[in-house]
This record gives structure tokens, sequence and C-alpha cells, in this order.
């Protein structure tokens, strides 16, 4: 078991409305605070929502000191969606002076719309499948956008570039592999999820050029019309984005669907086109198989223990 102690996420602060101000003064000169409010939301970071008296509001994004690089990369995802369709976020400033808070910031503009997730309990089953179907073509024009090599992104491009998605993968697995049994996973299902992927590996190759995932689709990070039959609006939180196979996100999209989930589950899947590629429902199978391994080490890393029972037996499952 590791000793490490709990990763420090979301800062906890109170940020006043005149270190709001001396902010918004970089970006936005003449501009005057008139409010700032906590939003609900976000694991990684704190979110604030800045109201201005003669300008539209705008976001704050308040970095953990332990991830403070995450902000580099959103500065550095939004950029690459500039012109890929789907509305993101514009960055107005990124400050990593630490000389109003003493934390990484980032000032964006503030999207039109409600969150999906505010919506959904009154949505009919046709009308989730509609917005889902949606969402599935938005996720395939961000995985329209492509980089130069297979890998998680970090605040310039991708850390630590691979040459196949096969790589990528295979280092993936065998790096949270150790780490589950770093941190107490059981030393035999590692070993018999090692031969599980290893007989599934050839499903690996078929994403044959690195692709821009969100890596965290989800209806917390989807903005759709507050009103009547929903519609997308605008997709938000980058901070997970990685450069691999569509697939694999899509299998993140769908990690926490339930059976009773399945307008929206098959609403996503078509507007994505996930079925075009052979192998596909397999291919997911594995890259969620990925998902619940990443996710029980990062629970086991944020002092989540009660969360790892269930996500055992899914790994179980899994082999």
């Amino acid at each position: 078991m590791s000793d490490d102690p709990p990763l420090q996420l979301k800062p906890r602060l109170a940020v006043s409305r005149d270190q709001a101000q001396a902010i918004v003064d970089r970006a936005l000169t003449g501009s005057t605070v008139l409010g700032i409010a906590e939003l609900h939301g976000g694991e990684i970071s704190t979110i604030f929502d800045i109201t201005l008296a003669d300008a539209p509001a705008c976001i704050m994004k308040v970095y953990p000191a332990s991830l403070h690089w995450k902000m580099a990369k959103e500065v550095y995802v939004l950029g690459l969606l500039r012109d890929a369709g789907p509305a993101v976020p514009r960055i107005l400033l990124a400050d990593d002076t630490r000389s109003v808070i003493d934390l990484n910031v980032v000032l964006m503009t503030k999207l039109d719309g409600t969150l999906l997730g505010s919506r959904e309990p009154s949505l009919t089953d046709a009308e989730l499948f509609a917005v889902y179907a949606e969402m599935g073509a938005c996720l395939r024009r961000i995985n329209d956008v492509t980089l130069g090599s297979f890998g998680y992104i970090g605040p310039n491009g991708v850390w630590t570039p691979h040459a196949s998605n096969r790589a990528y993968m295979s280092a993936q697995f065998d790096k949270k592999l150790a780490e589950f049994c770093t941190r107490g996973g059981n030393e035999t299902l590692a070993e018999r999820l090692r031969t599980s992927i290893a007989a599934r590996r050839h499903l690996l190759d078929a994403a044959d050029m690195p692709r821009l995932c969100h890596y965290d689709f989800h209806a917390g990070n989807v903005l759709v019309t507050s009103d009547g039959a929903p519609h997308l609006l605008g997709i938000v939180d980058f901070e997970n984005a990685t450069a691999g196979d569509p697939l694999m996100d899509v299998a993140k999209a769908l990690y926490y669907f339930t059976p009773e989930d399945a307008p929206k589950r098959d609403g996503l899947l078509a507007g994505h086109g996930t079925r075009d590629r052979p192998d596909w429902a397999a291919t997911i199978e594995l890259y969620r198989l990925a998902c619940t391994l990443e996710l029980w080490c990062w629970m086991a890393q944020i002092g989540k223990p009660d969360a790892l029972p269930a996500l055992t037996r899914e790994l179980e499952n899994a082999c």
C-alpha cells in the first residue's frame, strides 16, 4: 500500500470582489465586477462565475497547487478547438504569477445555456436520444482534430509521445496495473487483468491516427438550451484531454450509464457513428476496463477507499 498522502484537489478559498476585480482588470480594462459566486461541479478546479457591470459575465477557474499545470493544458487544448466547430470557452487571461491569488488562475468567456445534467430528469426518451445524438456528432468533430502522436496531453502538447495507439495504451495499462498493486490492489487480480488485456490488445491497432479526445464528456460538461427541446450550445472542461482513439472517448462517455440510460447511449452512438468501425463493441469494452482501472487508482490516490470495493468487483468481471 502506498504511503503517499491523498492528492489535494479543488482549492477551498474565498475570492473577494477586489481580488476578482484585480484579475479582470488584466483582461478587460474598464469592466467593473458586480459579484462573484462559486459554481458547483468540477472535481479538480474551483470555478467562479463573475458578473460584470458593462460586459458579459465570465468564468474564473482556480487550479490546485498539485495540478497547477492543468491551466496551461486547458489553454493549449482550447486553442486546438478554436476553429474546430463546437462552441468552447475563449481564454481571456491565463495567470501563473500568483500575485493576486496564490494559485494558477484562468479567466474565460462564459458560454450561454444550462448544464444538460440539470435538465435531464424532465426530458422524454425521445428528447434524450436527440440531444445525445447532437453530443455524439459534436464529439466526432472534436475527434476530427489530429495531433502528431498518441499520448496524454500536458501543458504544451502530448507529454510522452507514442507512435501508435497500441504502444500508448499498452504503456497506460502497464502503468496503471503497477499503480493498482502499489496502492493495495490484489496482485492475483492484476495478473488476470494483464492476461485478459493481452488477449485483446489487437483491438487497439484500428486507431491509426492520434485524435483529440475530451475524455470527460458527460452531462455536467455540456451546455444546452434552457427551455423547450434541448439543443447543444457548448462544451466545457478539457482538463482530461488526450490524443488517442475516438472509441476511448466514447467508452468514457458511456462509463456511468445504466440500463435505464439506453436512449442516451443509443443517441450518442448514433450521432458519433461509432458502429461504423469493426469490433467497436469489443473495443469499447476494453477501454471500459481501462476507465475502471484508472478510476480505481484515482480514488485510491485522492483518499476515497469506500469507492474501491465496487470498482474491484467491476475489474473482476472485466477479466
